[in-house]
């Protein structure tokens, strides 16, 4: 039975700028795919393959075709995955000053993973990520590695503040509350420790409980790993951390994030720029900022 995954974003860029980004070979090997083959009509090849794209084709199996094209407006191609056929339609649309992209995603059969309908989702907010990234200048940009047997999404920062201020920030919840944009923080400094953030939201009609629970290392002034719920707040979906690693560098410290425990790379969804806004967010903090 068919079903199909619909999905909208808002970007900064003009229509015919997000036309050329999502059909020009060297705008797409930089953001989308390792390595294209791409024409420029209906019928004409829409190839993409390698570790960057979901299921890791190879050239030989990178079949896919144009089946619309309309220059600044749309653009939609057939596309194999695991053997199921499938076809994405993109609609592009002035909005305000950027523009509105509208994805349909249909599939033609049942894909071979578990969650599928979560594994789209969770893949097309990757991407388009990162086209968003790569719309702003190309700062940001995290291309997955579906060949990746341990994906996780690690981030480097340096914060002038010394290492036992940097620690601080991390356990005291009045600065937990600001940087973690929580509704209200608990935090217990000790392995298995509470760490709550307030995150209550709703997927599907269900409420969920996002975030942090729980610490699950402490090393003082030098490691804090903490357990990471899943945040449509599916249960079977276990085994996330995030870690914060501090080392001092002079008279900065050096702080080293890492999300890891996906069970596999499309998981990783929009992680990386979510985790960049807070990261940031923690450095300023950390430094004295709001």
């Amino acid at each position: 039975m068919a079903w199909t995954h619909e999905h909208a974003w808002k970007l900064k860029a003009t229509p015919s700028r997000v036309f050329a980004a999502l059909t020009e070979s060297s705008d797409l090997t930089t953001w989308f795919a390792e390595h294209v083959d791409i024409g420029d009509h209906v019928g004409a090849s829409f190839r993409f393959w390698g570790c960057h794209t979901l299921d890791t084709p190879t050239a030989a199996q990178a079949t896919q075709r144009i089946s619309a094209w309309s220059r600044d407006r749309a653009l939609a191609f057939t596309w194999q995955i695991a053997a199921v056929e499938t076809e994405v339609a993109i609609a592009i649309s002035a909005e305000g000053d950027g523009s509105r992209l509208l994805l349909h995603h249909t599939v033609s059969g049942t894909l071979p993973f578990p969650r599928e309908r979560e594994l789209l989702d969770d893949h097309w907010r990757y991407v388009f990520g990162n086209l968003a990234m790569h719309l702003a200048g190309g700062s940001g940009i995290s291309l997955p590695d579906f060949s990746d047997a341990q994906p996780e999404v690690r981030q480097t920062i340096l914060i002038d503040a010394p290492r036992d201020v940097v620690f601080h920030t991390l356990i005291t919840p009045e600065l937990v509350t600001q940087w973690f944009d929580a509704k209200s923080s608990v935090v217990e400094p000790r392995v298995g420790g509470r760490y709550e953030l307030g995150w209550k939201y709703q997927v599907n009609g269900r409420d969920v409980v996002g975030g942090t629970t729980r610490i699950v290392e402490f090393v003082e002034n030098e490691r804090l790993v903490l357990d990471w719920l899943d945040w449509r707040g599916d249960a079977s979906v276990t085994g996330q951390t995030i870690t914060f690693q501090l080392e001092t560098v002079g008279v900065q410290t050096r702080v080293t994030f890492v999300h890891a425990g996906f069970q596999r790379t499309a998981d990783i969804g929009d992680y990386p720029f979510g985790w960049t806004y807070f990261v940031g967010k923690f450095k300023a903090v950390a430094e004295g900022g709001v």
